[in-house]
């Protein structure tokens, strides 16, 4: 299967961004979409191949820039960026909500079924567009940040949610999976929390990372698969 990627310069605010586009063009049907939203890092060759791979599963993915101008920062730098966007809500609405308006307007998508996936920094990402209520099938994130400090309220949750973490993973520990899972059912929202046992790590899906788990990264991404395929029949 030979996958069609393409860089694609949008805008949010007047801020122009750089994402990257993957789908297969030999598909005669419309797809159902999905948004990856990058690590920490911004986007890096790891959420790129992340959406190649989705397109191997037979979906449009476009990988969001959530720093703006495709820009992927230093270790060094990463924090501060992480942190002054994604406590930024109107900001990330915005950039999630023009990412969305790219994919949905790719002719191979079928635009009544869009999910997002996102990792570490997008995991906190597609878990805020969740509670506020962004009009999209369903979303996963992948050892995520799952208390941001925004907590939906009743009703306010509209996508079905799953969330995969690893049960040492410091940016997640006991507590504050206990605080999602109580704002999560006191919101009403239909949600998975999947806790890994024994992986002892953060971001644990990444082979480039210093901490990866490969048969733990293979379910969580079959896992993954077989939400979807739920959630779009």
């Amino acid at each position: 299967m030979e996958i069609t990627t393409k860089r694609v310069s949008y805008e949010a605010d007047g801020q122009t961004l750089i994402g990257y586009l993957a789908y297969d063009p030999s598909a005669e049907e419309s797809r159902p979409g999905v948004i990856v939203v990058h690590e920490w890092l911004g986007l890096n060759e790891y959420a790129m191949k992340r959406a190649v791979d989705l397109a191997k599963e037979g979906y449009v993915a476009f990988a969001a820039d959530m720093y703006g101008g495709g820009t992927v920062v230093e270790p060094s730098e990463a924090r501060n960026m992480a942190g002054s966007v994604a406590g930024d809500f109107p900001l990330i609405r915005s950039r999630f909500d023009a990412a969305l308006e790219v994919l949905t307007a790719q002719d191979s998508v079928d635009s009544s079924k869009i999910a997002a996936i996102g990792y570490c920094f997008g995991g906190g990402i597609v878990l805020n567009m969740a509670r506020m209520g962004t009009l999209i099938d369903g979303v996963v994130s992948f050892h995520g940040s799952i208390n941001p400090g925004l907590d939906a309220g009743i009703g306010d949750v509209k996508p079905r949610i799953l969330a995969i973490q690893g049960e040492g993973d410091p940016a997640a520990p006991a507590e504050r999976r206990r605080a999602f899972i109580e704002e999560m059912n006191a919101a009403g929202a239909d949600y998975e929390l999947i806790v890994y046992e024994g992986v002892n790590a953060h971001n644990f899906t990444n082979p480039d990372g210093s901490s990866y788990y490969p048969e733990e990264a293979d379910r969580a991404w079959k896992t993954m698969l077989g939400f979807f395929g739920e959630l779009f029949t």
